[in-house]
């Protein structure tokens, strides 16, 4: 299957699973989404593949998709809500990390056949992950500050605007931060220049076709 309609795809079933974790779990479905997304995406941002001639990270639609779950925790549960989500995504992938280097630490038996793969994708991790971190608590943060501001701006009105007017920063806050520390002088510049704009045009269309995920979400909160 062609990359573009691929990854169109993944972005729907991901959008959509947030809405459904809502639907289930209410707040802790989208708690749960956060946690379980942060993590995922920094193992998928390992890979890159090429979609309309230009390199690009895994990654981004379930990064993206965290802005979705912020935002309804925003929107529907206050910021003291969405900021404990940011926190607890935060608190699990350092654990996360901690915990595969600690596992890479004990010394394989020589029936193992895992260890090299797991040393290979978790050993380059903490940069990544240092990387996501930062790159997460500052655009997270904003975000939640942003969505806040527009929310009280336009008096509660206007949804599509706060939702996307917060994300469109945070995405440019999170994709340069993020590249920067994660993959500056790993990859040649030309590629590290297409990996940098590509993550951040991409995560912004997550953020743009989200915004009905937004709507659809307050049917379900009624």
């Amino acid at each position: 299957m062609d990359n573009i309609i691929l990854w169109i795809l993944f972005m729907i079933v991901d959008l959509s699973m947030v809405l459904i974790a809502y639907k289930l779990f209410g707040k802790n479905g989208l708690y749960a989404m956060i946690v379980m997304s942060i993590i995922v995406a920094n193992i998928q941002v390992l890979k890159t593949v090429n979609m309309l001639g230009m390199v690009v990270t895994l990654g981004n639609v379930l990064y993206g998709s965290i802005f979705l779950a912020t935002d309804l925790l925003n929107e529907f549960y206050g910021k003291k809500s969405a900021k404990k989500g940011v926190w607890l995504g935060f608190f699990v992938l350092i654990l996360t990390t901690l915990y595969m280097q600690i596992a890479l630490l004990f010394t394989p038996d020589i029936s193992d056949f895992a260890h090299p793969l797991l040393e290979g994708l978790f050993g380059f991790f903490p940069r990544i992950v240092f990387a996501s971190l930062v790159a997460y608590l500052l655009s997270q943060m904003h975000d939640v500050w942003a969505f806040s501001f527009w929310k009280k701006f336009t008096h509660g009105k206007h949804l599509w605007l706060r939702n996307n007017a917060s994300t469109v920063i945070s995405q440019l806050i999170d994709s340069v931060i993020f590249s920067v520390i994660a993959f500056l002088g790993v990859f040649p510049l030309d590629i590290f220049w297409q990996i940098l704009l590509t993550t951040y045009l991409f995560k912004l269309f997550v953020a743009v076709i989200d915004t009905p995920f937004m709507y659809f979400a307050k049917l379900i909160k009624k």
